[in-house]
């Protein structure tokens, strides 16, 4: 990895990751001990998370649009009456992946993915430079080398993004909004095999850097763990929007797998479900809502009218 790409990786954090997809990954996984010492962070903002109202060129609402994070800390509050009055007048829900609460079937497919044999030991699969920080990692988890010797790069990325991680995939948000929505439709964007199928397509080196980049961001992190989901819940659009262009995200091959080319997959489902009878609530990873290619910026081309409604 290049040294300009290196220092892009380590003004990122590692949230940005729970902010563009793993919302069935994360689930799947439990790779960090609850018992290592956390950092004092700062109290927590009134909740405001991005939540957008669609109307059509005549007005007319078709429907409405959460940016969600699909990890978060116990305790912390992120509805508004906004999103319970929405929630509430949907008729129904589109997440990425609508069988969340299939957490044994999301870990078989994991490991189905992400095993190969005859792999080098996890220390020889990354650069010197990473390799102190790395052991860092794996004495702050309960993950042994042994458990990653056979888990390709992606893989062992995505459970090592959990070390210390602040948030908890069992209070994501899609995850909750699923169960406010028990007996009505709820229909997913993809598969979770197609979610996770998108790591394990990753070009080898980018599957390096996805990893390399994951522990850089460990160690750049760890003064402030917390700022990607405070600015998520509060909703500060500047800081999330900077993030998908920076760190693991600065790189363009990755920033294609795991948010372009999934938004356009998207924008094929998406517009028939606006276009039908029934007011759809999209919840998905908030970092897919920024850039030229967000899902924003999409639905505007299409002809489409987004306006962020308050908390309240």
């Amino acid at each position: 990895m290049s040294a300009g790409k290196l220092n892009r990786i380590r003004n990122s954090g590692r949230t940005i990751l729970a902010l563009a997809c793993l919302g069935c990954l994360l689930l799947a996984l439990s790779a960090c001990s609850d018992e290592t010492e956390k950092p004092e962070v700062e109290p927590y903002p009134p909740p405001n998370p991005l939540l957008y109202e669609i109307a059509n060129s005549n007005g007319e609402v078709e429907g409405w649009m959460l940016g969600t994070i699909h990890a978060l800390p116990d305790g912390v509050v992120w509805r508004t009456p906004e999103i319970d009055h929405v929630a509430s007048d949907a008729d129904i829900l589109v997440v990425e992946v609508a069988s969340l609460r299939r957490s044994d079937a999301l870990r078989q497919i994991f490991l189905e993915l992400s095993q190969t044999g005859d792999l080098p030991p996890i220390s020889e699969r990354v650069s010197v430079e990473y390799r102190p920080d790395l052991e860092t990692m794996l004495e702050r988890s309960d993950l042994s080398r042994n458990r990653l010797r056979n888990t390709e790069d992606w893989g062992a990325a995505i459970m090592l993004a959990q070390v210390d991680a602040p948030g908890r995939p069992r209070n994501g948000v899609d995850r909750a909004l699923i169960a406010d929505f028990d007996g009505r439709d709820v229909r997913g964007l993809e598969t979770a095999r197609g979610q996770l199928g998108v790591f394990d397509t990753l070009a080898a080196q980018d599957q390096r850097d996805l990893l390399e980049g994951t522990i850089a961001e460990w160690a750049a992190s760890r003064d402030d763990p917390e700022r990607l989901l405070r600015a998520w819940l509060s909703g500060n659009a500047q800081v999330l929007e900077r993030a998908t262009t920076e760190g693991i995200m600065a790189d363009s091959e990755l920033h294609a797998a795991l948010l372009v080319d999934r938004n356009n997959r998207w924008m094929d489902e998406l517009l028939p479900i606006l276009e039908a009878e029934p007011k759809p609530f999209i919840a998905v990873g908030a970092a897919h809502l920024f850039g030229p290619e967000g899902l924003t910026v999409m639905l505007e081309d299409a002809g489409y009218t987004l306006e962020r409604l308050p908390a309240s």
